[in-house]
């Protein structure tokens, strides 16, 4: 087993356990499930990535953002000559707006993350209950 490829270990283990007869147990069965039960976790861990890239993506047009922004009001400050400006509270409230919304986005999109990688998760869990108890049943 020196090459770490899914499909060549897996192909390995299949080799290894139909090795072995066991009486009354579909070996040939049970080998499908568990083929089905690794990619439901590579499924799972696509879907997590895909949501952290996301994620990191968000957070960097955020920063993006946020610097642009300051670079405004430092623009904004600077052609005002030290003069007071009448709109910096405003200003601080729609900055503080956006983070607010900014976070609400980066939550929404970690809870989606994590909804798709438990669902993927939840329906192998569902479908390998279905698959025991039908390898359980008394052959007629």
């Amino acid at each position: 087993m020196e090459s770490t490829n899914p499909q060549s270990l897996f192909a390995e283990y299949t080799r290894m356990i139909g090795q072995f007869k066991l009486p009354g147990i579909d070996v040939a069965a049970i080998l499908e499930s568990r083929r089905k039960d690794i990619e439901a976790l590579l499924a799972a861990n696509t879907a997590a990535l895909t949501g952290m890239q996301a994620l990191g993506q968000k957070q960097a047009e955020i920063v993006g953002s946020t610097m642009t922004g300051l670079q405004s009001l430092v623009t904004q400050r600077t052609a005002s000559e030290g003069k007071p400006f009448a709109s910096a509270g405003e200003l601080v409230q729609q900055v503080w707006r956006k983070s607010l919304a900014n976070m609400q986005e980066l939550a929404d999109t970690a809870c989606k993350t994590q909804s798709d990688s438990l669902a993927v998760i939840g329906r192998r869990v569902a479908e390998n209950v279905e698959e025991s108890r039908a390898l359980l049943q008394p052959k007629k």
